[in-house]
């Protein structure tokens, strides 16, 4: 009987050990990972979601705009020989067919200015959908086209036959008349199918006479297209000298492709962006004339891509990520003040606990969908650490230690907000935020006796 009273005393001790205290709230704080993970599915579906909507308004509004052109089109024969026999005489004799086929000449100078404005009035649901609308003035001329180069001899050519060509993507979104001024005589472009490219849609004017309308060896032309566009703005260099100018009033810009836009002069800030290229025939490696069909120059393409920074669905899913982290340090929170008190801290009341650090992350998704991040995180964060403070007070039974726990979880939220919000210095300030936390925990705990 004796020796049942010890055991039952030995195992009754163990359990209430520091050890055992320890090793119980650890595996807790794995078993919460469970809805954490939960969590962090659900940001993902309604990440998800977003794109889904995104997707659906920018295909009916207008994706992106690539614009490749304009280029002068000039038919010419050639000839193809094939063997006709008589059928009486069985003489064979060799006939000609002639057979059309174009030649394409870029601009010798082609300038651009675009005006990018941001719409924000398609809303879908709770999704607020951020597209534009692009104003573009296009002007230049072309120069006398050489033939010698392309082998085409002056009796094939077709002149009064010649026509222009543009190659863009969003042809259905573009809003504006369709029509292009060569040496002040007005021409209406009209869309053709096209078979060789799914990329783009492609727009040819009516024929007209070379060798008519060129003035001075030369023809300018100007023209306005106006797009309603999504994710960005991009433009193949085809002018011997290309110029390009983007004002807009998007905030967050990427500038990408085969050029950079010039240093000097790019802006960036609260109100908008500007930027601009000057790109030459000599900064990129192909012809300024073609034969047979027009040559895939994607690899050359330049601009802007509007993007969003950082969305609410990214900065939710950041902040899932120091789940763990949170979870895990308030836990160590209680068990140094339970350690440093004598206070018994129930392993129920950690999961209590526990919960109600995952439900920030509930009620901060839910929250944002409907408002900014940042008033999200603020109404979140407040509720929880008034949850648990509230909770504390009821365990503890005083009000120092619940106190300095709220101060603590103050703090905490605080830290992951800012680096949240970080990009560039995320990393370092996470690293030291962390340096200091783990000093502050071998402070308060140098006096804590673990062999008890």
């Amino acid at each position: 009987m004796e020796n049942q009273m010890q055991e039952n005393q030995n195992k009754g001790s163990f359990f209430q050990s520091t050890t055992a205290k320890m090793m119980m709230v650890g595996l807790l704080t794995l078993v919460l990972l469970i809805p954490l993970e939960f969590v962090k599915d659900l940001i993902s579906e309604r990440s998800q979601r977003k794109q889904e909507v995104t997707d659906e308004v920018t295909q009916l509004w207008g994706k992106d705009v690539l614009f490749y052109g304009p280029m002068m089109q000039i038919p010419f024969k050639t000839y193809e020989e094939y063997n006709v026999t008589n059928p009486k005489t069985k003489v064979v004799t060799i006939e000609k067919k002639a057979i059309i086929s174009y030649a394409y000449f870029f601009p010798e100078k082609l300038n651009n200015t675009s005006n990018v404005k941001k719409n924000t009035s398609l809303k879908r649901g709770i999704y607020n959908n951020v597209v534009f609308t692009a104003n573009m003035n296009f002007d230049g001329y072309f120069s006398k086209p050489n033939f010698e180069t392309l082998g085409i001899n002056e009796e094939d050519l077709l002149w009064d036959k010649a026509s222009i060509v543009v190659k863009t993507t969003n042809l259905k979104s573009i809003k504006s008349d369709l029509k292009i001024k060569l040496n002040n005589q007005a021409f209406s472009f009209e869309s053709k199918p096209e078979d060789e490219d799914a990329i783009y849609g492609t727009l040819v004017t009516n024929q007209f006479n070379y060798k008519t309308l060129v003035n001075n060896g030369k023809i300018d032309f100007n023209f306005l297209m106006q797009y309603n566009g999504s994710n960005s703005v991009k433009f193949i260099p085809v002018g011997k000298t290309t110029v390009v100018n983007i004002d807009s009033d998007w905030e967050s810009p990427s500038y990408e492709g085969a050029f950079a836009a010039n240093d000097t002069t790019k802006i960036i800030n609260k109100k908008g962006f500007h930027a601009d290229w000057k790109i030459l025939d000599i900064n990129r490696t192909f012809s300024q004339q073609y034969a047979g069909k027009i040559p895939n120059l994607n690899e050359y393409s330049f601009g802007a891509k509007l993007i969003e920074t950082v969305n609410e669905y990214q900065q939710n899913e950041r902040a899932s990520k120091y789940g763990f982290l949170m979870i895990g340090l308030t836990f160590l929170v209680f068990f140094l003040i339970q350690s440093i008190s004598k206070i018994n801290i129930h392993i129920f009341q950690y999961t209590m606990l526990g919960l109600a650090l995952i439900m920030f992350y509930t009620l901060l998704i839910s929250i944002t969908e409907h408002s900014s991040f940042a008033l999200a995180y603020l109404i979140a964060s407040a509720s929880v650490i008034t949850m648990i403070v509230l909770y504390s007070i009821s365990i503890l039974k005083n009000r120092k230690f619940p106190t300095f726990i709220g101060l603590s979880l103050v703090a905490l939220y605080t830290f992951i907000y800012v680096i949240i919000q970080l990009e560039n210095y995320a990393l370092l300030v996470g690293s030291i935020g962390l340096f200091i936390i783990l000093g502050s925990v071998m402070y308060f705990s140098r006096k804590i006796d673990w062999g008890k």
